[in-house]
């Protein structure tokens, strides 16, 4: 079985600024502000939640077949998924666009400041549901907006399940489009911010929505998550992570484990504690395709963590 993962790839550039932007941000001069800092620390990574879900599944032994637009910077990268044997069939190059990329720059107080350049993402409703194989379930995560909207219908069309992930996207979608991705999809996930802006503008609460879709997550970072079917409301606790390094991509980690779960078809229970420990691996290392572990010391781990064998 293969899970098709749709959404974006992109470079991270991560910079530190040793100091406080509000040192050097005049608030009386905010009208004609021009200020440069300087960043000593500066590292490239792989990013994009259609990469980061995929590597994640990949590593618990899935098959993840991401399909996303990049550009023709995109040389690196596809060498990194080649090392890690992570399919490129669906990843599509744009001619005279760069891939999708993201400029960090984090002061001393833990702010940042991010320039976000979408680039050949803005392309992805050039690739097809259609043009996939042997798929049994999917995945709409963060992607160009027309490329998630026609991803969901044709999923639809092509009786494959799905999970419907907004993330960083949901603001760009109103009300009504958020309702019409609910009533096509089979699962909905969202973090805690995700959820009380889906709220407000679909106006349904979490019982509501579980009428339409076979479960409903929301992710709450250290507290864990709630994963609200028809029947039941399991609590999910987090898995105790050995450092707290960067949680950039722990939500996709996450994703990659629940992708895992609904594949095998393991209980809800036990789905939620493979993801909720592939987020605790994941922000024990800076990046968000750093991280790995071995099946073996997985399993391990989850023992440790939740008290019982994880039989994989």
């Amino acid at each position: 079985m293969s899970a098709l993962i749709c959404g974006s790839f992109a470079f991270d550039t991560i910079m530190v600024f040793n100091d406080k932007f509000k040192n050097h941000i005049l608030p009386e001069q905010v009208h004609i502000i021009n200020v440069a800092f300087l960043v000593p620390d500066l590292r490239r990574e792989f990013g994009g939640c259609a990469g980061n879900i995929a590597y994640n599944l990949n590593m618990l032994g899935g098959d993840a077949l991401p399909m996303g637009t990049v550009g023709t910077d995109f040389a690196s990268y596809a060498e990194w998924m080649d090392s890690c044997g992570i399919s490129r069939t669906h990843v599509t190059t744009i001619d005279h666009s760069y891939s999708a990329q993201a400029f960090i720059t984090t002061d001393t107080d833990d702010n940042q400041i991010t320039a976000f350049h979408p680039g050949a993402m803005n392309y992805s409703h050039q690739n097809k549901v259609s043009q996939a194989k042997d798929v049994t379930i999917g995945i709409v995560s963060p992607d160009g907006r027309q490329g998630m909207i026609e991803h969901a219908s044709q999923f639809v069309a092509a009786e494959i399940p799905f999970i419907f992930d907004p993330g960083q996207g949901l603001p760009m979608f109103d009300g009504n489009e958020l309702l019409q991705f609910i009533e096509q999809a089979s699962w909905v996930i969202v973090n805690d911010y995700e959820w009380q802006l889906m709220q407000e503008r679909t106006g349904l609460s979490a019982q509501e929505i579980v009428k339409r879709v076979r479960a409903l997550i929301i992710t709450k970072g250290a507290e864990g998550s709630m994963i609200y079917t028809a029947k039941t409301l399991y609590t999910i606790p987090s898995a105790r992570a050995k450092a707290n390094n960067d949680p950039t991509g722990c939500g996709d980690a996450f994703r990659g484990g629940l992708l895992y779960g609904l594949m095998k078809d393991i209980d809800w229970e036990t789905t939620g504690r493979i993801a909720s420990l592939m987020g605790a691996i994941k922000i024990e290392h800076h990046g968000t395709q750093n991280h790995r572990v071995t099946l073996e010391e997985f399993k391990q781990r989850f023992k440790e963590n939740f008290g019982y064998t994880l039989l994989m």
